[in-house]
């Protein structure tokens, strides 16, 4: 019960200290819907698994996508030999992934990295801020702070964004120390999944004080789930995709 006392307590800690970007960053995802825009979610690598969280999911957003650097094979033709560990680290990646996306100038990113280091999630917040679209990123404060970016530009995710969401995970992410050094037992996947759903749930909230009737997917596994989501997804034909 060691690593799930040390969870629940950086869950709470992680609530608690982000509750104020958190509601900024839902203020972002509820200008860019009430505009027309889609929320694109990015994560490579264990990342992808929360912007799975943050699109295409049951209880979440409608308008949404989810990129990835699969995304150069699914939608650009690459073989699947690309999909290397290192391609994670091309800034080139960043442009191939942005130009395959069906994305719209009132679009608003959410780029989920832990280390917030690598190439191809840097040079996509670069690209993303060029292009005029606001900027969530999700990452490891401690972790990003004590590595040298790998970025030519020597910037990483968190200086970018206009909203840094904090996972709390301490650097190397795992919380439980080995006897005679290491550690085990990962945290950043848990916390900014906690992160996601806050943001997706406060943005549902202002819209519903808004008046307006949020975009939310029911799960494909209820009654009506189905035809629910085909008549919203519907509204957005062409600028979401529900790929693998």
């Amino acid at each position: 019960m060691s690593y799930v006392n040390e969870v629940l307590e950086l869950a709470r800690r992680v609530a608690e200290s982000q509750a104020e970007p958190v509601r900024r960053a839902a203020a972002l995802l509820v200008a860019a819907l009430r505009d027309g825009g889609v929320v694109q979610a990015f994560g490579s690598g264990h990342s992808e698994a929360v912007a799975m969280e943050i699109a295409g999911r049951a209880g979440g957003l409608v308008p949404s996508n989810r990129l990835s650097p699969r995304d150069l094979v699914l939608y650009g033709g690459r073989p699947p030999g690309v999909l290397t560990p290192e391609l994670e680290r091309d800034p080139a990646v960043a442009h191939e992934i942005y130009a395959l996306a069906p994305v719209a100038p009132q679009d608003v990113f959410v780029l989920i990295s832990s280390s917030g280091i690598n190439g191809a999630v840097v040079e996509l917040a670069r690209l993303v801020k060029d292009r005029g679209h606001p900027l969530i990123a999700l990452t490891s404060v401690a972790h990003s702070a004590g590595m040298t970016s790998r970025h030519p530009s020597g910037s990483k995710l968190m200086d970018l964004a206009d909203v840094v969401l904090d996972n709390g995970a301490p650097y190397g992410d795992a919380i439980l120390d080995l006897p005679g050094g290491g550690s085990y037992g990962a945290v950043s996947t848990i916390t900014s999944a906690l992160l996601a759903q806050m943001v997706v749930t406060e943005a549902v909230d202002e819209l519903v004080a808004l008046g307006e009737t949020p975009p939310v997917y029911l799960s494909v596994n209820v009654t009506g789930g189905d035809e629910h989501n085909k008549a919203l997804e519907s509204r957005y034909q062409g600028r979401i995709r529900r790929g693998a």
